[in-house]
């Protein structure tokens, strides 16, 4: 298997030559609604609509928890509990049988206009003898705000609350802006102890094409160790005016992203009108937003040039065009759902439910999709080896905690 940059550079020329059976409305693909972006062709073959697998397991669906506040990430708790956090900005416990303790105090403000507020949530890798929890946030400060990171101790009580202790913030994206748009933001810890931050470039026009600025903060994802600190074989270390905390550029909101099993960072970030994407981020590597997208603005015209490709650019490993709106990821590995092994689970927001993609080598070459018609804003695996989906209701302000099942095994 030839890397899969090379992979994608020798193929980016054929899209010229598919047919628009390559686009996918008859290729067996899961997704059956014509492209936003009809003229426009994958950079190869696998790249969008991947056929659906010919068997599939049976899901059965269990409410774990009803009427939570609306939720943004789950964590699972070494003991079984879950450590979810709020919109709103609060962070509760919840017992295996959906039970939410009170609200865990000690956090900071947080600006909840938009999509912001309390985002993720990670636990720190010797969680188990230290307690710390990593958590991001949409921080308020002067002049606007943006995506931070804070790491506290949790001290739980006997009751499902507790306190957070010894809270830092560790991390600020900088500029600060006065949006209320695409924070990002994902926290995932490498095997190495690095922590990956992932965010966005805060939608608006006059901050897209920090993207692909390095000096800037915005369209990023960052590796810095639990101090907050770049980590000295970054990329951009010696780079002059570039942020030594920059992992990888050129990207738009990444609200989804987890590790493989080989311990590699993929992520999917939300497109505009069609083009989410799944990536593979490396160092240094760029990965075009805004120059090149297979989406279009939300006017229907195309975003810049409207190409799709362009040199010094990396192809999207995968594109949605309709998007599904990725939140929340994970590798599946587990007894539960073998026909799953090695794939990763995708929320989706707007395609109500668990999309599946599975994987040979880093191509895409099956895609599944589990509809539980709601909103999913975070996927886990859970101890059990079952999937446990986050689910929203943003007009009511609730969310359920949904337990997915084999009913097949």
């Amino acid at each position: 298997m030839r890397p899969i940059q090379s992979l994608l550079a020798s193929t980016v020329l054929w899209a010229a030559f598919l047919p628009a059976l390559a686009v996918g409305q008859d290729s067996g693909s899961v997704e059956t609604q014509a492209p936003n972006a009809p003229d426009q062709r994958p950079a190869f073959e696998g790249q969008t609509r991947a056929p659906h697998p010919p068997e599939t397991p049976q899901v059965e669906t269990a409410a774990i928890a009803e009427d939570l506040p609306q939720l943004w990430s789950l964590e699972f708790l070494p003991d079984g509990r879950m450590l979810v956090t709020t919109k709103a900005g609060a962070m509760h416990i919840v017992t295996p049988e959906g039970e939410a303790g009170e609200p865990i105090a000690g956090l900071p403000e947080v600006d909840v206009r938009g999509q912001g507020g309390l985002l993720d949530v990670a636990l720190a890798p010797d969680f188990e003898s230290s307690g710390r929890i990593f958590f991001s946030f949409s921080e308020p400060r002067d002049g606007g705000n943006g995506t931070s990171v804070a790491s506290a101790v949790l001290s739980p009580d006997d009751a499902n609350g507790g306190t957070l202790e010894d809270l830092k913030v560790i991390f600020r994206q900088m500029p600060t802006y006065n949006g209320d748009k695409h924070f990002g933001s994902r926290l995932i810890f490498a095997p190495d102890g690095a922590l990956f931050v992932t965010v966005g470039e805060r939608s608006d026009v006059e901050t897209r094409n920090q993207a692909q600025d390095v000096s800037s903060g915005l369209g990023k994802v960052f590796r810095i160790d639990v101090d907050g600190a770049p980590l000295s074989d970054n990329p951009f270390t010696a780079t002059e005016n570039a942020l030594p905390e920059i992992w990888s550029l050129g990207h738009r909101n990444m609200q989804a992203a987890a590790l493989d099993g080989e311990g590699r960072l993929w992520t999917v970030e939300h497109g505009p009108m069609g083009g989410d994407e799944l990536n593979r981020p490396e160092a240094g590597v760029n990965y075009g937003w805004p120059e090149v997208t297979y989406g279009l603005d939300y006017s229907g015209e195309p975003i810049g040039d409207g190409i799709t490709a362009l040199e010094g650019t990396t192809q999207p490993v995968y594109y949605w065009d309709p998007v599904i709106a990725p939140s929340g990821m994970a590798f599946y590995e587990g007894s539960e759902f073998p026909e799953w092994e090695g794939a990763f689970l995708v929320g989706g927001l707007v395609s109500e439910g668990v999309v599946i993609v599975h994987l040979e080598g880093d191509q895409v070459v099956q895609e599944e999709r589990v509809p539980l018609e709601a909103r999913v804003r975070d996927v886990k695996v859970g101890p059990d080896g079952a999937v446990y989906a986050v689910t929203e209701n943003p007009d009511a302000g609730t969310s359920s905690i949904l337990r997915l099942s084999n009913a097949s095994s």
